[in-house]
């Protein structure tokens, strides 16, 4: 295979724009841009302007008949149908969270990916932060973890992407939003059976749109929840507490919408050290990710802390060079589809749990185990 890699992306909204056509732009030598699909013609057109780039689609099939090595799939709702006929068609998937909407659509991916020999990775991009991997690995050096915190605070999206230059998609015909919503509507049922609307609402627009990156981020560092011991939803938030061995791990998600103030912090205590890390918004480029280390003197009132920037290097960037090894080199990917899933287990494992008030074991294990 050619060093530089063909690509067709599928979505040309939000994340393409801010993220990664701007970084494929940026890695000429790695990646060519050859074919965009969009549902959204004046979007499409205008994208393809921007990035010269000569083919244009409406449909995800047509795209599938050009000649490329790779496909990006970067639109909302469950990416598996895109994904398997990638696979089929004999193309590398690098598909954005949520993977997909339910275990058995996760299963589906993995299997046709690897009938075909083709690579199907996930777009964790915090996972290639390098803030986060000196907090990972300074986390293995902690001493009896007692608790992990993991809050975050959503915050309006406008003011974090205002600035940069996007062109917005055109109204889509009654029909085809219905089509969409419908089709939404029927996965998360097959996913999680008869469903209250609130429980729906908060498992795809909170759990899979957002919280897959927390859940992600906190079995990268302390490998797969022994127990889900609680969860609650709520109209503006989702609360849960996980049991990694002996350590305690609390999540919380909240909806804030006054105030343009989003934060993402992890943070683990032993009885001698503490860390924390701070995320920036999602959508500002090379912002850094904060690292706090906390230490001080038993016995003593002696204490200190330091803050890092460990880098300026966007973690999205990094996540298409990584893509890249994994397609021309066979480097292993480090979110894969199979690491994934795990995810998609433990999205529905918070929402069983919250509907029937009972602890869940092995809450990430796919097929998902009571």
């Amino acid at each position: 295979m050619a060093t530089r890699l063909k690509v067709g992306i599928v979505g040309c909204g939000l994340i393409a724009q801010v993220m990664h056509l701007h970084y494929l732009r940026e890695l000429p030598e790695l990646y060519e841009i050859v074919a965009l699909c969009d549902v959204s013609a004046d979007l499409r057109e205008a994208c393809a302007r921007d990035y010269d780039v000569g083919t244009t689609c409406g449909d995800w099939h047509e795209l599938l008949d050009q000649s490329l090595d790779a496909v990006f799939i970067l639109t909302s709702g469950s990416h598996a149908p895109i994904a398997i006929a990638a696979a089929q068609a004999g193309r590398h998937i690098l598909v954005e969270k949520p993977m997909c909407f339910s275990i058995a659509e996760g299963q589906a991916m993995m299997a046709a990916a690897e009938r075909a020999k083709v690579t199907l990775m996930v777009a964790y991009n915090k996972r290639y932060d390098p803030a986060y991997r000196r907090f990972a690995a300074d986390a293995q050096r902690l001493q009896d973890i007692r608790l992990a915190r993991i809050t975050t605070l959503e915050a309006p999206m406008l003011p974090y992407v205002a600035h940069y230059r996007l062109h917005p998609p055109s109204s889509l015909p009654d029909a085809t939003r219905t089509a969409f919503a419908a089709d939404n509507a029927a996965r998360i049922a097959a996913a999680l059976g008869e469903i209250d609307p609130l429980s729906a609402r908060a498992y795809h627009l909170v759990l899979l749109d957002s919280l897959v990156h927390e859940f992600n981020a906190v079995r990268g560092v302390l490998g797969e929840p022994d127990r889900l011991e609680f969860a609650d939803i709520t109209e503006h938030g989702v609360t849960a507490v996980l049991r990694f061995g002996a350590t305690q791990c609390v999540l919380n998600w909240v909806d804030l919408p006054g105030l343009a103030r989003y934060a993402m912090e992890f943070a683990f205590y032993a009885p001698d050290a503490r860390l924390t890390l701070g995320f920036p918004s999602p959508f500002l480029r090379s912002a850094p990710t904060m690292l706090t280390r906390e230490g001080g003197e038993a016995g003593t009132a002696r204490s200190w802390q330091t803050e890092e920037i460990t880098s300026y290097e966007e973690s999205f960037r990094a996540e298409l060079v990584h893509f890249h090894a994994c397609v021309t080199a066979g480097t292993p990917p480090l979110t894969s589809a199979a690491d994934a899933l795990h995810d998609i287990a433990l999205c529905q494992s918070v929402i069983e749990a919250h509907r029937s008030r009972t602890p869940r074991d092995r809450p990430s294990a796919w097929p998902a185990q009571g």
